[in-house]
């Protein structure tokens, strides 16, 4: 699919900790800050349980689950939207990426320096969001100057939708909202696609907090920055990156040992996988056969003949169409050919929308 996520957030707050447990990468994780300069990028397999519960029934030769991109971005500063510390480049590689993973600090260590002297999320928060906002404005102050003589003048539909959408942004911004809190009409919709604004992208904060705190109730920092989330309206999770980081050098059979000491049925960071899988707005179809039970990814709304193109262009040059029955009726009557029997094994055009689960096989003809 070629989507991304951004880790972000200031520096020292876990993210290249992080950015480790998840791609098994060296990305150099120091105490200090802008220890991260060049992005790195790691692609991710997507835990998902289904693809294995497909695979018993089925007894193919091989099992290939999907993946995700994850960016780990240089830390940001107070200023950066004016070019401090490493600004230019890191709003440049935000803007590069499709969703943001903003970790937020929400644990104390005096061995850790806080490039603020102090642990606060909420202010950190704050410190991102504006630069990210005030990159923004620049960008749409532009636009606005440029086309607003214009849209007065003219009869031109397309320029006035254009201003139309330009004035919401930029006077959302004005006031200290994300672009993403306005409302977006379908015909403004690409116009608002093309400005690609750092702040029209999705959020998830990821509170990074010490080893004894990772149910969060006892940590007054999580409490904020969910309610804060929830403010926004985007997500919130809690993760421990040291641990994760840690959980994720130990052999598999070490692994789930380590996890069930502590009381866990599976590492912070499958959760955190699939939150940021569910953010870029994706979906997983699979194919099942005897050489391989496959996972892809689509997002969400796509059509069969699309979603037959992510596996070859052909497939959907020549799409006929699709064979499709759902995983949980496979788990349910345990065989495809009871799936037949029981009819809801199906056979669908070129409108149908693939649905999260689907199992396909698609007829072409090229």
């Amino acid at each position: 699919m070629g989507l991304q996520c951004g880790i972000v957030g200031l520096p020292n707050v876990g993210k290249s900790t992080l950015f480790n447990a998840l791609t098994s990468a060296k990305a150099e994780a120091a105490n200090y800050p802008f220890c991260t300069i060049d992005p790195n990028v790691g692609v991710v397999t997507v835990p998902d349980k289904r693809l294995e519960q497909i695979a018993a029934r089925v007894k193919p030769q091989s099992l290939i689950p999907t993946a995700i991109e994850f960016v780990d971005i240089a830390g940001l500063v107070a200023g950066a939207s004016q070019g401090e510390g490493l600004g230019n480049k890191f709003l440049a590689n935000i803007r590069a990426t499709d969703a943001i993973i903003h970790v937020v600090r929400c644990f104390d260590d005096p061995n850790v320096i806080h490039v603020s002297g102090s642990v606060d999320p909420l202010r950190d928060i704050d410190v991102i969001n504006t630069e990210l906002m005030l990159a923004d404005l620049d960008t749409v102050e532009k636009r606005y100057k440029k086309i607003e003589k214009m849209a007065s003048s003219t009869k031109d539909a397309k320029l006035k939708t254009e201003f139309s959408i330009v004035k919401k942004i930029y006077e959302a911004l004005q006031a200290g909202q994300p672009a993403r809190s306005v409302t977006v009409e379908d015909a403004e919709a690409p116009i608002a696609e093309e400005l690609q604004l750092l702040t029209s992208k999705p959020v998830l904060y990821v509170c990074n907090v010490a080893e004894g705190e990772l149910n969060g109730t006892s940590n007054p920092w999580v409490a904020e920055v969910k309610k804060r989330a929830q403010s926004e309206n985007n997500q919130s999770l809690v993760i421990c990156s040291s641990m994760e980081a840690e959980i994720a050098q130990l052999p598999p059979e070490e692994r789930k040992e380590f996890l069930q000491s502590m009381g866990f049925e599976e590492p912070g960071l499958n959760r955190l996988i699939q939150e940021s899988y569910k953010l870029l707005n994706l979906i997983t179809y699979f194919t099942a056969g005897e050489k391989e039970v496959r996972a892809w990814t689509i997002t969400k709304g796509t059509k069969a003949p699309q979603a037959a193109g992510v596996i070859h262009s052909d497939f959907e040059r020549g799409f006929i169409r699709a064979e499709t029955f759902h995983c949980e009726d496979l788990f349910r009557l345990g065989s495809e050919s009871a799936v037949k029997e029981s009819g809801k094994y199906r056979s669908e055009g070129k409108d149908y929308i693939v649905q999260d689960g689907d199992i396909l096989l698609f007829r072409f003809n090229v």
